[in-house]
């Protein structure tokens, strides 16, 4: 057992009163820190709650094209004149314990940091409402330290020096909810056309759950995630004793009237354009749509409004009137990745829903091309042949079968070369090509590509049942014709602050993401789709369409029973349209099916008809020849149809057409040559 001497219980008491002393210390001197911040914020008085700025948005060539916060749709009012279901939803939702705290709630900011900790990453936050307003008024969202050490003396100086009631009337009357509306009074006039003093305890709730994601709780984009959250906010307020179980019951099972939108958000041209715009400001600059929106920004943008105004001109001549049709429409520059024209629905006022960016939809045969292009990086030509007919298709190790068909049940019963397979559209060509290079091939080509949706491993895919969104779709045709360049959809070139730093800077990527070679050569097979001379067994797809075109263009359409699509690009602009119909109904009128490629050409002819004529390069490697395109091989005079095709250096045929020639020309020779395709295919066991 241990002895306490004397000695060592002299040291004890000197190290015990050392802590003390050192404590004590500790204490005076972040005590006199905080004390003087407090002091500091209270002589600094109270900071000016003056209304944000307008943001200014640009053109591409330097002319204004809208502005957000323009005053037309923020109204203050005053506390005692909002609904109280408005402020105990927005407490009960925002910030529990308000009126408790000085502008920290130290309890939710170690709940967050632990929830954090748990999941690594950054999944519940811990602002009070005071720090949100802060945040609102005065700064800019950057994720610094510096931002957060500023945010925090805001809020002391917020809450030193206004009521808490001024504070939430302050919060509640800048808070933004969603389609261009900012504070409590403006939203109850947009959302239920009645002042925020009249609002019910079911339309508060439901308000109340918007700031948290506008482009996510508003009921006109999400009704049913709004609802949720509405019955989530609902039931927290009973828990904190704002309303009884009885008014709980009531609020839960009110149905909620919409105000009729007969006015939206002045946003001045291509409010689509403008929507996706704001989005990628926020995923790249880490910006709510709020901040965007009031600090004062001028954001210069890709958009040409001369390309936007000749889109929503063609999409409204062509499309009929009584047609309840939708439509989507966008135009990229292949070398940049620069958006210059965007579409999501034939009314914003009705639909702002952006089918162009949002919606993800089965894109038919125009996945073929990415398809083609996964094939010629695995030894494929524009002769390789294989036979047209109807197949079926054993899969996974013959436990299902698939059994495609052409369109109208058309096939050439005979060998067809992969430059007429992409022209005609030949669906059997497409999948016996997805089987034999395997089908991961097709599903890692699309996330080459940049399809955030990934194809799924069938062999329904080499036809586009993965449903993907059209922005994508075009900006991978921009890869192909840029010779296999990674772009990226962008919107924005610069963003300007208040004092005219500029705070970002656009940066073209220079990877090369796709073999060149193999992209030329894809990107010259569908321009195939446009030449009536390779009609066969069925016509070109582009047919109805090819007389109107007077240059050359690679394209390639696609149809499912609810979506036509056509895109498309010339060296200088990528269009992809898509028309079809959000749910339920699929498209039966033959007039509807053309809509899509109608607009297209049009628009291609209209919006390059005074740019030069530029042809797509060939690049090192690749050489061109003139082929017979029924066989592949390389033309002769006698050949009825000969065609210019490009090839990767070492595999253009070297074999001439038989068929033409005066000579050589027996049945026996037509035989032995057929006998040798039926062989080479005896080797494939998954079709029948």
């Amino acid at each position: 057992m241990d002895v306490i001497t004397p000695k060592r219980l002299r040291i004890t008491l000197k190290t015990f009163r050392a802590l003390v002393f050192i404590s004590l210390l500790l204490l005076v001197f972040f005590s006199t820190i905080l004390l003087s911040i407090v002091l500091y914020a209270k002589w600094q008085g109270p900071p000016s709650l003056s209304v944000p700025q307008s943001t200014i948005i640009y053109a591409s060539d330097g002319t204004k094209i809208g502005e957000l916060h323009n005053g037309q749709k923020r109204y203050w009012v005053d506390i005692s004149h909002i609904s109280k279901h408005v402020l105990q939803a927005t407490i009960a939702i925002e910030d529990r314990s308000f009126y408790e705290h000085n502008g920290f709630d130290y309890k939710r900011i170690a709940g967050a940091a632990l929830a954090d900790l748990k999941a690594m990453a950054k999944v519940q936050g811990a602002s009070t409402i005071t720090q949100q307003y802060a945040r609102n008024l005065f700064l800019k969202h950057e994720k610094t330290w510096q931002r957060k050490a500023s945010e925090a003396l805001y809020t002391i100086r917020l809450e030193q020096n206004y009521s808490k009631d001024r504070i939430l009337e302050g919060y509640l009357n800048t808070i933004y909810y969603g389609h261009g509306v900012y504070g409590i009074e403006a939203a109850a006039n947009y959302y239920f056309g009645k002042s925020s003093s009249d609002l019910t305890l079911a339309e508060a709730a439901m308000l109340a759950g918007i700031p948290k994601g506008p482009s996510l709780y508003s009921p006109y984009l999400n009704e049913e995630k709004a609802k949720q959250r509405q019955q989530m906010i609902l039931k927290t307020m009973q828990e904190e004793g704002y309303i009884t179980e009885k008014q709980l019951e009531a609020a839960l099972a009110s149905r909620l009237v919409y105000k009729t939108k007969t006015e939206t958000a002045q946003k001045g041209i291509a409010p689509y354009f403008q929507d996706a715009m704001i989005s990628e400001l926020g995923d790249i600059l880490g910006l709510d749509a709020q901040a965007i929106q009031t600090q004062g920004l001028k954001i210069y943008t890709t958009l040409d409004a001369d390309m936007q105004k000749l889109a929503e001109d063609i999409v409204g001549d062509s499309i009929s009137e009584s047609s309840d049709i939708q439509a989507s429409f966008v135009a990229i520059e292949p070398k940049t990745g620069y958006v210059k024209a965007v579409i999501g629905g034939r009314n914003y006022d009705e639909s702002p829903f952006n089918r162009a960016t949002q919606a993800k939809r089965q894109p038919g045969s125009t996945i073929k091309p990415l398809l083609y292009y996964a094939a010629v990086m695995n030894g494929f030509t524009p002769s390789t042949e294989m036979k047209s007919e109807p197949t079926s298709f054993s899969y996974d190790d013959g436990k299902a079968k698939y059994k495609p068909s052409n369109y109208n049940d058309y096939y050439a019963n005979d060998f067809i070369t992969m430059l007429q397979a992409i022209a005609l559209s030949d669906n059997i060509y497409a999948v016996k090509t997805h089987m034999f290079i395997g089908m991961e091939e097709l599903v890692k080509t699309g996330k080459l590509f940049g399809l955030s949706t990934v194809i799924k491993e069938n062999p329904s895919a080499a036809l586009g049942t993965s449903p993907v969104r059209l922005i994508e779709m075009v900006n991978a045709y921009g890869m192909l014709g840029n010779g296999g360049k990674k772009i990226e959809p962008t919107f924005v070139t610069k963003i300007e602050d208040t004092a005219g730093n500029v705070i970002y800077q656009s940066e073209r990527a220079k990877e090369q993401i796709l073999d060149e070679k193999a992209a030329f050569v894809t990107t010259h097979m569908m321009k195939g789709m446009f030449d009536t001379s390779l009609n066969d067994y069925t016509s070109v797809t582009g047919h109805s369409i090819a007389d109107s075109l007077t240059r050359d263009y690679a394209g390639k359409s696609g149809t499912t029973s609810s979506d036509s699509w056509m895109i498309g690009l010339a060296p200088q602009v990528a269009v992809g349209v898509w028309t079809g119909y959000d749910k339920g109904k699929t498209i039966n009128l033959v007039q509807e099916r053309g809509y899509a490629k109608e607009i297209w050409s049009t628009f291609m002819e209209e919006a390059l008809d005074d740019q030069s004529v530029k042809a797509f390069s060939p690049p090192d490697g690749v050489v061109g020849v003139y082929i017979n395109p029924a066989s592949g091989k390389l033309a002769t005079k006698g050949c009825p149809e000969k065609r210019l095709t490009y090839f990767i250096e070492g595999t253009e045929p070297t074999e001439y057409c038989k068929e033409h020639m005066n000579e050589g020309n027996s049945s026996e020779e037509k035989q032995l040559d057929q006998q040798e395709k039926e062989s080479w295919f005896d080797k494939f066991k998954w079709w029948d």
